[in-house]
This record gives structure tokens, sequence and C-alpha cells, in this order.
């Protein structure tokens, strides 16, 4: 198997030299060229070819913005951006231009901390074989009124009051297409699990709260579960649900030392199918992975349904895939249509805490 090309665009020589010694580490990457702002960065990717892209935003000449949105139009290539910690809503803004994943740089690039950005670099490279080297073309479908539509096929559609969403490598823009899409708020409850380091997830739901017409908000411990308000699992943190009197609220749970997801969508489904039942909705997005291929199984054992992402539209099928593979999976869904899926499904009258 050919090695997997990579092209490292910074505007320091120490950084770009960093993140070729780590890449170097493994056998099956190779650092196929370098670049320091956007205008060399385009021209490398033109000559090389390569099949994945580190990037710096902040560079001189064209910043990483200007970057993406050229590449993506002109060469459609993965972009891991590499940034510091201070920098969510510019690696939000990245993320919904095209990247498919963030690294987080370590403030003064100390050992432990090189050490660690080296680990989740050379693992997201690693996992990204299994990435479509293209960006799907997607375009969203005009926003539909969150009303319920009886008929489908000739059959009742089943009514949901909670949506759980699980997501991962292209998760960010989907999302973002999802909670858009919607022409009015929806009379439902949606809770996200989205892997994202710790440091971004706020940044993200306030971009989501600013560009959709829902509440959308990085959960807080005891969060009520109301219909119109999206909770975003707090990064590094797990999800779950608790009842308080005729309430659902949010019980964050800290990881286990051998979590391998975080936060965790099968957590999250588990806890959601034990408090919503059958009025309750997974759904499986584009992501690396297994995560959420377990969960959906409580969903379907306590009556609930089961969407779970196209092929032709994730920008990486593995979660999908994997979710459909247990044969849970009730409904499988292009991104464009998710919305509306979603819409079909939502039940008028506001949520009934009892379970």
């Amino acid at each position: 198997m050919r090695k997997i090309r990579v092209l490292v665009i910074d505007d320091s020589a120490y950084n770009r030299r960093t993140i070729s010694r780590l890449l170097a580490e493994l056998p099956d990457v190779e650092v196929a060229g370098y670049a320091g702002d956007g205008v060399e960065g385009l021209r490398q990717v033109l000559a090389l070819k390569p099949d994945l892209i580190t990037l710096d935003l902040h560079m001189p000449t064209m910043e990483g913005f200007t970057f993406l949105r050229l590449l993506m139009s002109r060469c459609p290539t993965p972009v891991i951006v590499v940034s510091s910690q201070g920098e969510g809503d510019r690696v939000i803004q990245a993320l919904e231009l095209g990247a498919v994943d963030c690294v987080l740089k370590p403030g003064g690039m100390s050992a432990q901390g090189l050490s660690d950005m080296g680990d989740d670099l050379r693992r997201k490279v690693r996992n990204l074989f299994t990435l479509k080297l293209s960006v799907p073309d997607v375009q969203p479908s005009p926003a539909v009124p969150s009303r319920p539509v009886p008929q489908e096929d000739g059959e009742q559609l089943p009514t949901v009051d909670v949506v759980a969403i699980g997501a991962s490598t292209g998760g960010p823009a989907a999302l973002k297409m999802i909670l858009t899409g919607f022409e009015t708020p929806p009379t439902c409850a949606v809770l996200v699990a989205q892997h994202m380091p710790a440091c971004f997830t706020r940044a993200f739901a306030e971009r989501l709260d600013r560009l959709s017409a829902l509440e959308v908000r990085e959960a807080q411990q005891g969060d009520a579960v109301i219909p119109g308000r999206v909770l975003i699992a707090p990064g590094g943190r797990h999800l779950s649900l608790e009842r308080c009197g005729d309430t659902v609220v949010v019980k964050l749970v800290e990881p286990g030392p051998g979590d391998r997801y975080l936060p965790s969508a099968d957590l999250l489904f588990n806890a959601c199918a034990e408090q919503f039942s059958s009025r309750l909705l997974g759904v499986v997005l584009t992501g690396m992975g297994n995560d959420g291929a377990a969960g959906i199984a409580s969903i379907r054992e306590r009556g609930g349904q089961v969407f779970a992402e196209s092929e032709e539209t994730a920008v990486v099928f593995g979660m999908p895939r994997e979710a459909i593979a247990t044969g849970m999976v009730n409904k499988v869904v292009r991104l464009d249509r998710m919305a509306q899926e979603i819409a079909l499904r939502v039940r008028v009258n506001h949520i009934d805490h009892n379970p």
C-alpha cells in the first residue's frame, strides 16, 4: 500500500519541522511538501496532489479561511486544522468550510504537550485512510416547516419528542446543515454528542445558536431537556440524563480511563432511550469509528427510531456504516434530507416528561 502523502502548511518554520517530525513517526505516512502561507499552499496542492493537508489558520498573504474556500472549489482535499486553544470560533468556521478535523496545538509547545499533540495527530491521520478524498456535493434543501406529515408510503409516521445525534469527523458542518434546515424551531429537544476537544464545544454551540432558529448551548449540569433547545455535550465529558421531579435534566459524566470516544454517542443514546423510549429518534452522522452502533440497540429495544447518514453525503462513512451493519437502522438518509425527515416525525405537542 502506498504511503499517505501530507502537505504541511504553517507560517512558522519551527511548527513545520515539528509537525513533519511527528508525522515521520508513522511508517505509512510521508511529508510530501511544505508551505508558509495559503498562496504557496495552493501552488503545492496543485503540483503535489497530496492526500491530506495540515493547516495553520493564521498566515500572511493568504490566511486559512481563504485557502480553504479556494481549495474546496478547485481541488477538494482533506484538511486537519492545527490550532491553538483560544481559536475556538475560527476552528469551527474552518470545519464548516470543509476541514475534516482539528488538532490542538499545546501552549508553549512543552514536551508533554507535544507528545499529546503527536498522539492525536498521528491517530487522526491514520484513521483518515478511510476518508473519502473528495468533498460530498451536498446542498441544503429549502427549509421546511416543523410540522408532521401524517402519511409516508401509506403508513402513519411514528412521532418523536427528542432527537439524539452522534457525530465525529465532518460532524460540525453536517450539524450546521441540519439545525439551520428548519423554517421554524421544531417542537422537540435535540441532544448532541460531537467528538471535539473540550476547548471548542462552547464556541461550536454559540455559533450554531447564532445561525439557527433554535436555542443552542453547550450542556451544563442540570440543564432541562425542553422543546426547541439543542444541548451540545461538552468536549471531554459525556452527556447523560437523570430525572428531577417531572423534568429530565442533564447529568455530565467524567470519562473513564478506557473511554475511546469523547463525548460518547453510545452513552448518550443509552441515556436517552432510558428516559424517552419510543418518543426518541437517534441519528448517526458522519465520523470515524463505531461510536453509536451499540447505543442504537437500546433505542430500538425501547421502541425508538434510528436514522443513519447515507454514504453519498457522509465525509467519513465509518460511524453510519457500523450502525447500518447492526440491522437496527430504520432509514438511511442523505444529509440534505435529514432536517426534513426529522421534521416529518416531530410531535406537535410539547414533551410529556412521564416515561
